[in-house]
């Protein structure tokens, strides 16, 4: 009986809990909404997490910046008459028959246009727009596509030093891009590069990348650039890109496309450095306000600081940058200034290495007085120096369109220190050929490469020091030139053409 009992009492148990478990499920509709959540999931086309829609942002955000910027850059096409002497002209002048047989003027000179492509960026309304130096350099004429229309530009100012030219159309009211700050940037931020690469035909290309790094400078560069600190970035940058737009999220232009290092094929290989648009700034400026750029100027040869020397030199590390020798009569020497003396700050500004001391000394006016701290024999010294106005002869790195090309056929370049390592003389001084033209007498004794050191018994700096012993030779003087041709002292005598 008690056993019957207990069975009974177990079933009532079981049905009560499967009544009381029925009116929960009910009452707070747990059931329903499972189903409808699991329905909610397969249906629905929103998105259910934030990664989605940060996707979308982020792509929305490339399209609008890239509808924002493209009009204001522009495509660039530059001409310019090339004049190329026939090499049988000498032979031939005065034969008609082989003159018209292999079509030699009677000069010896034929001449060939020669078209290059580039882009820019419109940065005042007024119709304003940087390019690159190397865009426009030497041309005849100078257009600019715009919307499909072509325009004549007049170059408003160059600065080879930097790379950088300001060209002009007559037009108003275009848009200008807005222009960021470049002191800001931060390696690992997305980039728009926008240009022409290759072709008018692909003019408003747009890529993308990231700032890969900041501050780049010793560059081997076309026209050796002085005022180098490089944004490098991984955004595809090619033939014609130079002078385009290098842009941030923001919409922002951060820098001008100004160099590549290229695969075997010429091409992008992931490699781009842009010109920081806060440099970018000062000479713009400069050049619309005075059509070209006024600096800062010490009057010193400077070089880098590495382990060897920081320890010969009793340093505590490798930084600064060492005074090789003091121009006579420049402000460093007015001052003071010394071989050997390390200038490791400027105005409390750190000097990581020379090109730090260069291009920070080029931001200042002439006239302006800064303080220079150096590393003297161990000692710590201040020396306050007035700067004054950087010579663009002194200054200058190369001698193409000067009295030394167009009379004896042959241009120089300073010898910088990617020369130097490119040719071999790192630790030596002069100029350094690095073009000849032919059918001069330059061209039967010099050889691209070789480097001046002295000329007439005279040191050879640079190419003002150079331009100036040259500019006092008479026609038909023997001029003596002491030169290094591959690790070679060698004596050359040139007779002075008219």
């Amino acid at each position: 009986m008690q056993s019957k009992n207990i069975a009974i009492f177990g079933i009532v148990s079981i049905c009560i809990g499967i009544i009381i478990g029925l009116i929960i499920a009910t009452n707070f509709d747990w059931t329903q909404n499972s189903l409808a959540i699991e329905e909610k999931i397969e249906n629905s086309s929103s998105p259910v997490s934030s990664e989605p829609l940060d996707y979308m942002s982020f792509n929305k955000a490339f399209v609008e910046i890239a509808k924002r910027v493209t009009p204001t850059v522009v495509s660039i096409t530059s001409e310019k008459i090339v004049k190329v002497r026939n090499p049988f002209s000498d032979f031939f002048r005065d034969d008609p028959f082989f003159r018209r047989f292999f079509q030699v003027p009677r000069d010896g000179e034929r001449e060939y246009r020669q078209d290059s492509l580039g882009s820019g960026v419109i940065v005042d309304k007024r119709g304003y727009i940087v390019t690159n130096y190397h865009v426009i350099k030497d041309a005849d004429e100078i257009n600019v596509v715009l919307n499909k229309k072509e325009y004549k530009a007049e170059i408003v100012g160059t600065d080879p030093e930097t790379d950088l030219a300001v060209i002009k159309i007559d037009k108003k009211d275009l848009p200008a891009a807005q222009l960021g700050d470049s002191d800001k940037l931060e390696v690992g931020e997305w980039v728009l590069a926008i240009g022409s690469p290759f072709d008018i035909i692909f003019e408003h290309t747009v890529t993308a990348g990231i700032i890969s790094a900041k501050g780049r400078s010793d560059l081997n560069l076309q026209g050796q650039i002085t005022y180098q600190d490089f944004i490098q970035t991984d955004a595809a940058i090619n033939p014609g890109n130079s002078g385009g737009a290098l842009v941030n999220l923001r919409g922002q232009l951060i820098g001008i496309n100004t160099a590549i290092i290229a695969g075997n094929r010429g091409g992008n290989i992931g490699i781009g450095f842009a010109i920081p648009i806060n440099m970018v700034k000062r000479v713009m400026d400069q050049l619309i306000a005075y059509g070209k750029v006024m600096r800062g100027w010490l009057g010193v040869y400077i070089q880098k600081v590495d382990a060897d020397l920081a320890e010969s030199l009793g340093l505590k590390e490798a930084k600064g940058a060492l005074v090789s020798d003091v121009m006579e009569d420049s402000p460093a020497d007015k001052a003071g200034i010394k071989r050997s003396d390390v200038i490791i700050a400027v105005d409390d500004k750190e000097i990581e290495d020379d090109q730090t001391l260069i291009n920070l000394i080029g931001l200042y006016a002439p006239g302006t007085k800064v303080k220079i701290k150096v590393i003297r024999n161990g000692r710590i010294k201040i020396i306050p120096v007035i700067l004054g106005e950087r010579n663009t002869k002194v200054g200058t790195l190369s001698s193409k369109g000067t009295d030394i090309w167009d009379r004896f056929g042959f241009e120089v370049e300073n010898l910088t220190r990617s020369l130097a390592k490119k040719y071999g003389y790192e630790k030596e001084e002069g100029v350094v050929v690095v073009d000849i033209k032919t059918g001069t007498v330059a061209a039967e004794k010099f050889q691209i490469g070789d480097l001046i050191k002295e000329v007439d018994r005279k040191k050879v700096k640079n190419v003002f020091d150079l331009e100036s012993i040259l500019s006092k030779t008479k026609k038909g003087q023997i001029i003596l030139f002491r030169v290094n041709r591959q690790g070679r002292n060698i004596f050359i005598a040139l007779k002075a053409p008219k």
